[in-house]
């Protein structure tokens, strides 16, 4: 797997290489011993431009790397030059970046664009409308956090983690409309998915000291 991310990180130097490598066995021995250099050379370098290194930048999320992420994904030069699914999920990241630096207004812009691309499993637009919802909150849009949250509950969360975050950020909004039945379903809900993240199950304790004291 190393060696694939070697790959992966290089193949734009290593297909120039190639095509080098190719160039002079071609003048060297003719066309068809350096074929094989420059057809493998070419895959290389489409690969760089048009499917580019979204591979590593999971890797380094999932080993909680941000700053490592961030570099491969400066890295990414011609983003519009990305097949689209792959383009939808580098703005996506820019999205997750940017929340995490508390750039809100960035981390809205780049997961528009994700959004605006479109992603051919409904789950993962499910998530980005959640952290569209997230945002939204963040910055004091309460109508329109809760118009992504359920956007994002209808279209599918990829886990039970992001559908309890999901659900707890609705019975939150309710409370604050004062909906309290629906505040409380929403949070039956919640714990209903019995999540595990530290964040959600910390919430749940400190909304279960008075939920049930609301009338509703």
């Amino acid at each position: 797997m190393k060696f694939y991310n070697i790959i992966i990180r290089y193949r734009l130097y290593i297909g120039l290489a190639l095509i080098a490598l190719g160039v002079v066995v071609n003048l060297n021995a003719g066309f068809w011993p350096g074929f094989p250099a420059h057809f493998v050379g070419v895959i290389l370098i489409a690969g760089h431009f048009f499917i580019g290194p979204l591979r590593i930048i999971q890797e380094y999320l999932e080993a909680g790397d941000m700053e490592g992420a961030e570099q491969v994904l400066n890295s990414i030069r011609f983003p519009n030059l990305l097949y689209k699914p792959i383009r939808s999920a580098y703005y996506t990241v820019k999205g997750q970046m940017a929340m995490m630096r508390q750039d809100f207004d960035g981390a809205e812009q780049m997961m528009k664009k994700g959004l605006d691309l479109g992603s051919p499993m409904k789950e993962v637009k499910g998530a980005s409308m959640l952290q569209m919802g997230m945002i939204s909150l963040q910055k004091g849009n309460m109508k329109q956090g809760e118009s992504y949250i359920r956007q994002a509950i209808r279209e599918g969360l990829p886990d039970k983690e992001n559908e309890a975050a999901a659900y707890l950020q609705m019975s939150t909004i309710m409370m604050n409309k004062r909906e309290f039945r629906a505040a409380k379903e929403f949070f039956r809900k919640t714990k209903a998915l019995k999540p595990t993240s530290p964040e959600i199950v910390k919430q749940i304790k400190e909304i279960e000291k008075y939920i049930n004291r609301i009338p509703g």
